[in-house]
């Protein structure tokens, strides 16, 4: 089990990034966050078994069809027990 926090570079913001990346989650089984930031990144923790979150975090670094990374940046984030789902914060 592992978690990540992302911060997701480029055209990401009103373009559906965040609802691909919670069906994304889903089908994964991966649990955690993602939202949008004032500056127009966009921000997001993920947790789950390693190779279901490496799975996501090349999604989120593919973005959705009309969305344009310019890049993201990974760090490990502790893991938390009292999450069962991956949410889209406001």
């Amino acid at each position: 089990m592992i978690r990540r926090h992302v911060i997701v570079n480029g055209l990401v913001q009103g373009v559906g990034y965040r609802y691909l990346a919670r069906k994304h989650a889903q089908r994964l089984g991966v649990t955690g966050w993602v939202w949008n930031l004032p500056d127009g990144r966009v921000e997001a923790e993920v947790q789950g078994p390693d190779a279901s979150v490496l799975t996501m975090l090349r999604r989120l670094e593919q973005g959705s069809p009309e969305s344009r990374v310019s890049g993201i940046e990974v760090d490990e984030a502790p893991l938390r027990d009292d999450e069962t789902t991956f949410d889209i914060r406001r």
